[in-house]
């Protein structure tokens, strides 16, 4: 009898890969976001600090790690008498492994050929494999209307200065990148028929629940650890003490001044008085429970 701990991690490798096509990319880190509506209908928007795009950053190191070359690798035989001590393999067991390992690779890279004509689309064109994906993606940003200053860090961080303002004539959402199809919204206003505007921050929100795109985070984080310690051995060496990488907290303030009537909100203490009217402010960090929502009348 044999272990396939190899094809144990490559399965874990092609489910994390497919994990990260479709997770939210986006992730706040520190920052401060100011929100302005006025009862005639005009708004501004402004977004000053640190955004994640963590997923392109996976992306890039998988199909980094993926272009190394691969070579056959016996794996252990075992008795089957219940003990399963280990025991030399056979010529038609080590046959038999290489076979499958051979026919492994060819599925992984029609897998792989797949899986980077998906990525690319969903980078509406960028090869997320590439070490320049990242300037390339910070160069469409700055081209971009509301865009002041984008610099990228390096480790999939992006400091960014956005401020945009407008007519709420229309819905809006942050952040967009053009050609993007599913970037994740850190806010949200959307226009309801009775004249008000809602308010939701899903970005903001408490990571855990996946909204802020850090729940599809931490299911990776899970299962890359599980496939380094298939690769690795039981005992995972290399690793942080808990095996897990580490991935950024949304950690900042989204203040909302409005002189409209507010209708509804979900912070602690109610609205302030302000010299733009009246002020509605959230404190996000790892200890917040709820995602930033507010209800303004605007018109009439």
């Amino acid at each position: 009898m044999t272990l396939p701990i190899r094809r144990l991690a490559t399965a874990a490798a092609v489910a994390a890969f497919s994990l990260l096509l479709s997770a939210c990319l986006i992730s706040p880190g520190k920052f401060e976001a100011r929100l302005d509506i006025r009862k005639d209908g005009r708004f501004s928007y402004g977004y000053t600090g640190e955004v994640y795009m963590l997923g392109l950053s996976k992306l890039a190191e998988m199909g980094a790690k993926a272009d190394g070359d691969a070579k056959f690798e016996p794996q252990p035989c075992y008795k089957d008498d219940g003990d399963y001590e280990e025991r030399p393999c056979t010529k038609d067991e080590l046959a038999t492994q290489k076979q499958d390992w051979e026919d492994e690779q060819k599925r992984a890279a029609s897998k792989k050929k797949e899986d980077a004509e998906f990525a690319r689309a969903m980078l509406g064109g960028i090869d997320p494999a590439s070490p320049k994906a990242a300037e390339e993606l910070a160069d469409r940003l700055r081209r971009q209307a509301g865009w002041k200053s984008v610099v990228y860090k390096g480790d999939g961080l992006f400091e960014v200065d956005f401020a945009i303002s407008g007519r709420l004539d229309h819905d809006f959402a942050f952040p967009t990148i053009e050609k993007m199809p599913m970037a994740n919204s850190f806010i949200a206003l959307n226009r309801r028929t009775d004249g008000s505007i809602r308010m939701d921050a899903p970005g903001f929100g408490p990571g855990n629940n996946g909204a802020g795109g850090m729940g599809n985070f931490a299911q990776l984080a899970a299962m890359g650890a599980a496939m380094d310690k298939a690769k690795q051995g039981k005992d995972g060496e290399g690793k942080d003490d808990d095996g897990m990488p580490k991935f950024p907290v949304p950690e900042g303030k989204l203040v909302l001044t409005t002189d409209a009537q507010i209708l509804a909100n979900n912070t602690d203490e109610g609205p302030k008085a302000d010299p733009a009217g009246q002020r509605l402010e959230w404190i996000v960090n790892p200890r917040n429970t709820a995602t930033p929502t507010a209800l303004v009348k605007v018109g009439g």
